[in-house]
């Protein structure tokens, strides 16, 4: 090990492109660390230590980061932060120190960071069946915005897929689909990570009437009709963020209805279904069961409102 000349702000770079190359993540991912990662920065200019360097940051500066970060307050809002915000910034210097480890960097060890233990834990917003098919009638299949929606959202729930994984995928992947009934392909997931998704036969069945409406070249299975000429017709993210968003008004759904609401929903049925835990783990593309571990919380709601129903104890007398 050694100490590094560079100051910590001049490895911010080198740590995000390690992110990239060492530990495969993704690009949305980088993003958030560089994001989180910039308010680090922005106290270390605020209290003149720009030019400090990995074996010169001391337990004291990260307590007085921590103290930053609780009294810190939104420009716009007023708001402090809350205390799972303030962990996403820990997190980030956690990762951040890590890295040091890994480049024989001299710096404090990334245990010395600890998370709040009153952050809240992540919870998971779902939509019912009843919901899920009020999201799914409501696109206007007369015409080829409506399919490609139409399928767009058959896909989401009939697969799980991330939404950049369904923005990523390709014609190609759909050849002779004309006379099968279901359907898996290979997609490359998060931290270029393989696995198998599957689409039931409705899914399918939509998606072979959007591709009939379809006698472009373009390479990509979902297109914005409406680009602007010569820009890149795949649809994207923020594309599909904004249908669903659509849709989910026009069927008068709760609100918060996301892409990855269609995610959450369908490992949320495959679980009250009995499918194991560490099946969903796969059909999800979770690579730690603890990721897919919060939706045990949903069903520990059900399996408590059936044990009050059904339990005979609650008939025995005192």
């Amino acid at each position: 090990m050694e100490n590094s000349p560079k100051p910590i702000i001049k490895h911010i770079p080198d740590f995000l492109d390690y992110c990239e190359i060492e530990r495969g993540l993704s690009s949305k991912t980088q993003e958030n660390y560089s994001r989180y990662l910039k308010k680090f920065t922005d106290w270390l200019i605020n209290t003149h230590k720009e030019n400090l360097k990995p074996h010169e940051l001391t337990p004291e500066d990260i307590w007085n980061y921590r103290l930053y970060l609780a009294r810190f307050k939104d420009h716009q809002t007023g708001k402090i932060l809350s205390k799972l915000t303030q962990n996403y910034y820990l997190i980030a210097l956690r990762s951040l120190l890590s890295f040091f480890a890994a480049k024989d960097i001299i710096a404090l060890p990334a245990d010395k960071i600890q998370l709040p233990k009153d952050a809240k834990e992540k919870t998971v917003k779902f939509l019912t069946l009843d919901q899920i098919e009020k999201l799914l009638l409501a696109p206007n299949t007369d015409n080829n915005d409506g399919l490609r929606d139409r399928a767009i959202l058959e896909i989401l729930f009939s697969t799980g897929l991330r939404i950049a994984e369904l923005t990523a995928l390709n014609r190609e992947q759909f050849r002779n689909i004309e006379n099968k009934k279901d359907l898996e392909i290979g997609v490359v997931g998060k931290g270029n990570h393989p696995r198998t998704v599957y689409f039931s036969e409705r899914a399918l069945s939509w998606l072979k009437k959007y591709l009939k409406t379809r006698e472009d070249e373009e390479k990509a299975l979902f297109i914005n009709y409406r680009r602007r000429k010569g820009s890149d017709a795949r649809l994207t993210p923020r594309s599909v963020e904004r249908l669903v968003k659509r849709y989910a008004t026009l069927a008068n759904i709760p609100y918060f209805t996301t892409p990855h609401t269609l995610r959450h929903s369908m490992a949320t049925d495959l679980l009250n279904q009995g499918v194991d835990l560490r099946i969903i783990q796969e059909f999800l593309g979770h690579r730690n069961i603890a990721t897919t571990q919060i939706y045990t919380h949903v069903t520990n709601k059900k399996l408590r409102d059936i044990h009050r129903q059904y339990h005979s104890g609650k008939d025995l007398k005192d």
